[in-house]
């Protein structure tokens, strides 16, 4: 499960109602920040979320609307917050970007702070027992944009029930079932796995992506997930100024979420032109399950739910 939060979601510029690109993720404790624009320490207190266990940071792209913020994150952190190191996942173009804002940040050493850079590519970023986060590349504008895609593990429910029957304890003889072991009852049964393992249940998918100039790069990563992210900069009536900047419309983004067959849409990065009803007529009017984002709205992201 990932429970997501909107901190912002106006397209290059903020506007009254919105401030810009961020959304924080949290999954079994962890929290990951996906783009960190200006005013993006404020947007994470009015959430009442706060800056616990938020080590991750991950950039889409490199443009001033999706990493200014980073500034005074890394100013926060290092005079205030109980976090000494934080990991900076960007393409180069990003990254190269960030750390000359760092430079900045971190002169004269009155901000202590260990940053460790990681230059992203197409591939697997991070491996842990519950949770896969994998990178792919999307086309904007500039050189080394992402998307991003975190899975839960595919896993085999234990059935109590059936355990029960079979005589088995709860404790240590339980997890080593789950862990895939066979083990010894004390009257010398022997229970396998499969004997109270139920069917495979595939993990939670959830996918991120920032600026985008087409959707053909975002179909095969988000195939099938549980919920998708999306800019949603233009609407269709203005296709022509969204080829101009390198960016889509919300007829797009649901047309792109109906051909991958994702369950739940999110719309975000909004151009102040618009208002939330119209992104949402235009999306809903293909893509039924699509939730236009405000500020500071949450949303959870589970298999089955949407």
């Amino acid at each position: 499960m990932f429970e997501l939060c909107f901190l912002g979601t106006s397209a290059s510029a903020p506007s009254i109602e919105r401030n810009m690109t961020s959304t924080l993720i949290v999954h079994d404790g962890q929290r990951f920040l996906l783009d960190c624009a200006e005013g993006t320490q404020r947007q994470i207190l009015q959430s009442g979320l706060g800056f616990k266990e938020m080590r991750r940071i991950f950039l889409t792209h490199g443009h001033l609307d999706h990493i200014l913020g980073l500034g005074g994150i890394v100013s926060t952190f290092g005079r205030w917050e109980a976090i000494s190191r934080i990991e900076i996942y960007g393409g180069r173009w990003a990254i190269d970007r960030v750390r000359d804002l760092m430079k900045v940040v971190l002169r004269g050493k009155e901000v202590e702070m260990e940053i460790d850079f990681i230059e992203v590519k197409p591939g697997v970023l991070v491996r842990e027992k519950n949770l896969t986060i994998t990178a792919f590349p999307v086309l904007h504008r500039g050189s080394g944009c992402f998307g991003y895609v975190f899975q839960e593990p595919t896993k085999r429910p234990f059935l109590a029930e059936r355990a029960e029957e079979l005589g088995v304890p709860a404790g240590p003889e339980r997890r080593r079932l789950v862990a895939g072991e066979t083990i010894t009852l004390t009257d010398g049964r022997s229970v396998t796995p499969d004997l109270v393992l139920g069917a495979q249940v595939q993990g939670t998918k959830f996918v991120y992506v920032g600026d985008i100039a087409r959707t053909d790069e975002v179909l095969e990563p988000a195939r099938d997930a549980d919920g998708l992210v999306m800019e949603a900069t233009y609407i269709a009536a203005d296709e022509a100024i969204a080829r101009q900047f390198r960016h889509i419309t919300a007829a797009e983004a649901a047309q792109c979420a109906l051909a991958a067959n994702v369950n739940q849409l999110f719309l975000t990065h909004i151009s102040r032109r618009y208002n939330g009803a119209q992104i949402r007529a235009e999306a809903c009017a293909i893509f039924p399950n699509t939730f236009v984002a405000n500020d500071l709205d949450k949303a959870v992201v589970k298999r089955g739910i949407g």
